[in-house]
């Protein structure tokens, strides 16, 4: 069963939405047939979009939350309905040793996603980093890894 990993921005415009999930099940699809199993630090916008993919295809969702207070302090009350219904679905949520969410925590989780995946696709627009641990840094470390990277950035997608 392939082992699919997630990177992607956070901030993508609602008009974004529908055509990343498009592009998301395609990319997903190809690795679906024999079973799939998703791991994501589950993040609002590229990570939820990937985890409801993996879920509607049939997959497992595996979860690496950052840090301990990740929810509490990361997660915004709008996007909590659909963080913890997610979260509620995953076959394992491993939490990172970090107590405090921040880059170095966002960065160990990504890694630890990367020691445990097959293929890593990123919602990525190419551009560099914005903070360390975003999605440019992510897209590196699996490249110096020797992982496979598929970029899924469809016409008219923007971040906000």
């Amino acid at each position: 069963m392939p082992r699919i990993g997630i990177t992607g921005h956070t901030n993508l415009t609602p008009a974004s939405f529908p055509l990343v999930s498009d592009a998301m099940r395609s990319a997903l699809a190809t690795h679906a047939a024999g079973g799939l199993s998703g791991v994501t630090c589950l993040a609002q916008g590229a990570d939820q979009v990937f985890a409801h993919a993996v879920l509607d295809l049939g997959g497992t969702l595996h979860v690496v939350l950052p840090s301990a207070d990740y929810r509490e302090n990361q997660v915004g009350p709008d996007n909590l309905p659909e963080f913890d219904a997610l979260l509620d679905r995953a076959a394992t949520v491993h939490t990172m040793p970090f107590p405090r969410s921040g880059p170095a925590a966002y960065m160990a989780a990504s890694e630890h996603m990367l020691a445990r995946i097959d293929t890593l696709i990123a919602v990525w627009d190419g551009k560099p980093a914005t903070h360390y641990g975003g999605t440019a840094d992510v897209v590196d470390a699996a490249r110096h890894c020797g992982l496979p990277v598929a970029v899924v950035w469809p016409p008219g997608a923007n971040r906000a």
